[in-house]
C-alpha cells in the first residue's frame, strides 16, 4: 500500500527567483533551486507508455566497443582557439561567475557545440571529450576553458547551498554514512544511479584516483521499457508523487525541508516525453522526519522500487573510465549515471578532482517542458540558498 500524501503548505512561499539584485547576481538571473512539482500537471500512471521508441532508447552494447559514436577529441585548432579565449577573458579581469557566450567567443566551435547540445538534450544524451589539456593550463585557465564551453550548452545554476556554479567532486573526508547531512560527491563512497538538478551535467577530469570513481550511464527510456515489461507494478509506483526528497538542509526561507514528487514523469506539453527525477541518497535520508511522522516511511512497494531501478541501470548501463583531461557531458533527463566507489593515491599525489558543471535549458530555449513552476526560467533547477552569490572556486573548499 502506498503511503497517504501530505499536501504541501498553500501559503506563497518567500523565497523567490524573480529580479534578483545584479549586485549579487551580474548576469541578472538566480537559480531557481528545488521545487516540488505543480501536482495537478502530473500525469497518471494510465497515460504512461508501455515502450518508448527513438534514438533515446539506446543500449550499451551499440556503443561499448564503437567510442567514435560517443567519443570526440579535441583537434589542435580547438584547443588553440579555446586557449586564445581564456587567455583573453582572464586578461579582462572578467569573475569567472561573468562568463558567458559573448565573453568567451568561440567562432569556429559554435557551430559544433550548438549540434552537441541538441544531441544531448534531444538525442542520446551523452558525449565524452577527450583531450583537453587540463594538466599543461592547471586549475585556472582549464576551468575558464571549461565553462566557457558550458556557456554553450546551458545556463550555470548553484550545485549546493554555497552557492557554487563550479562544483568539484572530490572526497574532502566528509562522513559517506551522514547522509541527512552529507552530499556524496564531496566523498569516495559509491555513488549509485541518479540525476542531478539540472538539465546537462558536466564533468572534466583533473585527476584520477588510484583505483575505481568509474563511471556508469544508462538510458531513461531503455530503463522504463524494461521496467514496463518486467514489473509494471513498480513502474506505476515510480510515477506517482509519493516520494520525499531530502533538501539536507539547503533550505531557502518559507521553505519545507523535503519536497514530495514522483519519480518519472511525462512532459507538461510538447513531444510529451518521459523524464526521470532521482536520487537515492535524496529518498533515503529522512528518517528524521519520518520516524516522527512528519512523512511517511518508505513502504514495501518503494523499497521494492529502489532496488529494481538501481538493478535494472547497472544491468543496462555502459560503463566509461574517465581519464585526466576527458570531459562528459549528459542529460540528467533521459539518462541516470552511476559512479563506483574509489581509493584516492597517498600524498603527496593529487586526489581524484572533478570540475562540474550543473547547467540549464529553460524549455523557450529548446528544453524539456518540466512540470514544476520554474520550467521557462533562464536558470531552473539547481540548489539555491535564499540569495547566495554564486562562486565558481579553483578547488574543493
Amino acid at each position: 500500500m502506498a503511503p497517504a500524501l501530505i499536501e504541501s503548505p498553500s501559503a506563497a512561499q518567500a523565497f523567490s527567483y524573480d529580479k534578483p539584485s545584479k549586485s549579487v547576481f551580474p548576469d541578472g538571473y538566480k537559480t531557481s533551486g528545488q521545487w516540488p512539482p505543480i501536482y495537478d500537471q502530473l500525469r497518471p500512471y494510465s497515460d504512461f507508455p508501455k515502450e518508448i521508441t527513438g534514438q533515446t532508447v539506446w543500449k550499451a552494447e551499440a556503443y561499448t566497443n564503437n567510442p567514435e559514436r560517443w567519443t570526440h577529441r579535441f583537434s589542435e585548432e580547438e584547443t588553440t582557439q579555446l586557449g586564445e579565449a581564456a587567455d583573453a577573458f582572464m586578461a579582462s579581469g572578467t569573475p569567472l561567475t561573468g562568463i558567458s557566450k559573448e565573453k568567451f567567443p568561440l567562432p569556429k566551435m559554435e557551430g559544433f557545440l550548438t549540434s552537441l547540445r541538441i544531441e544531448i538534450l534531444d538525442g542520446k544524451g551523452f558525449l565524452l571529450f577527450k583531450g583537453f589539456p587540463v594538466t599543461e593550463w592547471g586549475n585556472h585557465k582549464s576551468a575558464v576553458a571549461y565553462m566557457g564551453i558550458g556557456c554553450y550548452l546551458g545556463y550555470f545554476v548553484s550545485q549546493n547551498g554555497y552557492g557554487h556554479v563550479l562544483g568539484h567532486v572530490k572526497d574532502v573526508g566528509a562522513d559517506a554514512s551522514q547522509i541527512d547531512k552529507v552530499r556524496i560527491y564531496r566523498t569516495s563512497a559509491r555513488q549509485f544511479f541518479h540525476a542531478d538538478d539540472s538539465d546537462i551535467v558536466g564533468l572534466l577530469c583533473v585527476a584520477r584516483s588510484l583505483e575505481g570513481g568509474e563511471s556508469d550511464i544508462a538510458s531513461v527510456h531503455n530503463v522504463w521499457n524494461t521496467i514496463q515489461r518486467e514489473h509494471p507494478d513498480v513502474a506505476e509506483t515510480l510515477t506517482q508523487p509519493i516520494w520525499y526528497f531530502d533538501r539536507k538542509g539547503e533550505v531557502s526561507v518559507g521553505q519545507e525541508p523535503y519536497t514530495r514528487q514522483p519519480i518519472f514523469y511525462i512532459e507538461n506539453g510538447g513531444e510529451e516525453r518521459v523524464y526521470c527525477k532521482y536520487d537515492p541518497y535524496f529518498v533515503k535520508s529522512l528518517k528524521r522526519f519520518s520516524d516522527v511522522g512528519v512523512i511517511p516511511p518508505l513502504s514495501e512497494a518503494q523499497e521494492k522500487a529502489i532496488k529494481v531501478l538501481e538493478d535494472t541501470c547497472v544491468r543496462l548501463s555502459l560503463h566509461m573510465i574517465l581519464e585526466v583531461g576527458d570531459i562528459q557531458f549528459l542529460s540528467n533527463l533521459s539518462v541516470l549515471h552511476a559512479r563506483t566507489a574509489y581509493k584516492d593515491h597517498a600524498p603527496p599525489l593529487p586526489r581524484r578532482h572533478l570540475m562540474r558543471l550543473w547547467l540549464a535549458v529553460p524549455e523557450t530555449e529548446g528544453g524539456w517542458k518540466l512540470a514544476t513552476p520554474d520550467s521557462k526560467h533562464q536558470k531552473r533547477g539547481g540548489i539555491q540558498v535564499n540569495d547566495t552569490p554564486p562562486k565558481a572556486l579553483l578547488d574543493a573548499e
